[in-house]
Parts: structure tokens; sequence; C-alpha cells
């Protein structure tokens, strides 16, 4: 079978069979940061039996003192799940449907990467890259739970710029072909899944097809660029656990001889990839919410920051601001940033190294974000929507 550089065929373990899906899924340890009832509410429905909530440590969590005796109980959870829970194994790739709420189903195909092929360092031509700047001190409590961990759990999203749907597509027209591996509903709302195994055969047409992706032909057809290195996936979500994983395979190389990396399992990350083209996939912004900031003293470091920057919309880049009665737009004329995202987190980057007490959180959703930003002591900032055909550029 051919093989791409950094996406390959895993070793995914599956529960039993009797375990319901609804029980055993759960979102994202970073969502719902400041949402702890939701936690409370995940926690009654994975009641009485195994879940992936005891594999993880929800970031809503972690600021509490007993968040070594959480990871310890996690471990332990992953020694046991891995002897007396996930009893089915598949050795290759997972076709996955999600149906979300609104009855849109999003295609995806479950497999790992190579984490040599990705960097989260500013710059770095890699064949994978982050979509987001990484805010390296978000990895360190992630890189406790990783670090001697017998499974991962993660939640990465990678995006593949597939426009005439050669890569997952067409796994989805002979879906009935496959052999099912699990079907469920997701707890709280979260839609319906469905997975099948991929048989040998197409599998090597998808190691053809992702060979094809980033060839010099198609960093020509799609972006005039030929020459370029190329690049095959962004990094959709799960930035920061893509770059844990990173992290903990780095420290092992310093101990490790070179020979021996490539039979590390650590070198490898479970990830779902997605057609960037895929008409359920819907781009949403990522909002900011900044905690115990003083908004005056950020509007002056931010002009400091970005001498011209003035308030109400014009040209360049604009973000609605929202607490503390500065409630309007903020814009920076002449950005050098392509994003209004990237002008926003090179300065709040800089202002909370100097502003250690200064907290952020990621929020999705225009109202919520609305809401946290209004509260004493807040500030938000809700960014614009971005197209989609400018993410790869």
């Amino acid at each position: 079978m051919n093989k791409t550089p950094c996406f390959s065929p895993a070793h995914i373990l599956l529960p039993s069979e009797q375990i319901p899906v609804g029980q055993w899924g759960c979102v994202a340890c970073d969502q719902f940061t400041s949402d702890r009832s939701y936690w409370e509410k995940a926690a009654q429905a994975a009641a009485g039996g195994p879940s992936t909530l005891d594999l993880i440590l929800p970031e809503v969590y972690l600021e509490e003192d007993d968040v070594d005796a959480r990871i310890s109980a996690i471990h332990a959870a992953m020694d046991d799940y891995a002897r007396n829970v996930l009893t089915r194994a598949v050795d290759g790739f997972v076709y996955v449907e999600r149906t979300e709420q609104s009855g849109k189903v999003r295609q995806g195909l479950v497999g790992m990467v190579d984490l040599e092929a990705y960097s989260y360092r500013r710059g770095e031509k890699c064949t994978v890259r982050p979509s987001e700047s990484t805010v390296e001190s978000r990895i360190p409590p992630r890189m406790k739970v990783r670090t001697g961990a017998a499974l991962e759990t993660p939640h990465i999203m990678m995006l593949a710029d597939d426009p005439q749907c050669t890569l997952i597509e067409p796994i989805a027209a002979r879906k009935n072909e496959l052999r099912k591996v699990y079907e469920g509903e997701l707890m709280l709302g979260g839609g319906h899944v469905k997975g099948w195994r991929l048989t040998d055969s197409q599998m090597s047409r998808v190691a053809n097809a992702l060979s094809a992706l980033k060839s010099p032909e198609a960093m020509a057809d799609k972006y005039g660029m030929a020459d370029a290195a190329p690049l095959l996936f962004a990094v959709g979500d799960g930035n920061h656990s893509l770059a844990t994983a990173k992290a903990c395979y780095e420290n092992l190389k310093k101990v490790t001889p070179p020979e021996r990396w490539a039979s590390l399992p650590a070198r490898y990350a479970l990830v779902e990839v997605v057609n960037l083209h895929d008409d359920a996939l819907t781009f949403e912004p990522i909002h900011r919410v900044l905690f115990h900031v003083d908004g005056r003293d950020l509007w002056d470091a931010f002009q400091a920051f970005y001498p011209g920057a003035h308030t109400g919309g014009g040209e360049g880049h604009t973000a609605e601001v929202c607490g503390q009665g500065m409630d309007g737009l903020w814009t920076v004329p002449h950005p050098k940033a392509q994003l209004t995202v990237g002008t926003l987190q090179a300065f709040l980057d800089a202002y909370c190294r100097d502003h250690p007490e200064v907290q952020v959180d990621y929020i999705h959703g225009d109202d919520v974000a609305r809401k946290l930003g209004s509260r004493p002591g807040n500030l938000g900032f809700l960014l614009p929507l971005m197209g989609k055909e400018q993410l790869f550029p």
C-alpha cells in the first residue's frame, strides 16, 4: 500500500459494542471553559459506565487544587480501559459521518499524523501547519495528561484543501461496501455519529489522493506557487492538542537514539481529516474574552502596539469590543497580518506576557462572548467571520 509521509492508517481502539455512544463520547476538553454547569451535565450523562470523560481533563478544572489527582485518575482509567473496555480495534482508516443538529452531515477520515511533518513554530514550512498562533502556556497542563498516558483521546481536526473532492467524498459514495464499526447519538445534543472501516484498496486510493493534493502541480493550480513547500493540511481544530503531542514527542527524541524515532508511538497523533470544502463545515470566528483586565490600560497599550489604531470602523482590521463601557469597534489601519485574528492575537500575546494576571478564553458564539465580556473586570473581542477561501493562502 502506498503511504504518504504525514497521514497514514492507525491502530484505532474502540469500546465494546455494548457501550452506548452517547455515554462513551464527550466534547473536547477545551470547550465550555467558562461554563462549569456543562461539564456537570456531561458527568451525569456519562455516569454508570465507561466514558472518554474519564480520559480527559476539562480545562474548566485547571485552576482547581486537585488537578494532579485528576491526572492520576485519568492515567489509571486509561490503564483499566486499555485492558477491559477497548476490546475492538481497527488497523487502518475509519470513515466518519457526523450529523449535526442542523441536519447537515460532515464527512471525515480518521487516521494518524506523523509529527515530523508538523511544527507549531511560526514561519516553518511544514506539510501540516497550524491555523492559529500557539499559546505555549496552554501546553504544559496538557503535557501532564499526555506524558506517560497509555492511550490518547485527541480532538484534532485537520483540513484538506480538496476542491475537486478527491479524498473523502469517493469513500462516502461507496460506504455501503464498508463494515460499520459504530453508530449512535452523542450526549447533550452533540448529534449523531457513524463510523466505517476502510478496505485495503480504499486505503491505497486515499494515499494516492493525498500524494496528488500536495504535488507541485496542485500547489501551482490552487495557489500559483509550484515551487513552494507543499502544504497538505491546516489544523482546523485542536491546534493546542496537536502542539502538545509535538512537544511530548520532541522531549522523547532528546533521550532516544535517532534510529528509534520512527518506532516511537509518540511520533504519531490520532486526527480526523475533513475537506475544507465540505458543505457541512461552517467557519465561525473564535472570539477572545479577557479576564482581570483594565480596559483603559489595554486600549493605551493597543495604541502603542499599533500606532494609528482608532475606535470606530474604517479601512484595515476591525474587531468589536464589549465591556467596561468601551463597547464599539477598534480598527488597525494598514495591518501586516493577513487576517484580523492575526492582528489581534499578536497584540494579546505581547500584552499578556507583560500582564500575567490577565487571562484569555477562546469563545464560540457571539452571544456568549458578549455576555462574558460585559461582566466586571472582563473585556470581549468579537472577530469577523473568515471565508474558507482565505485559510490556505
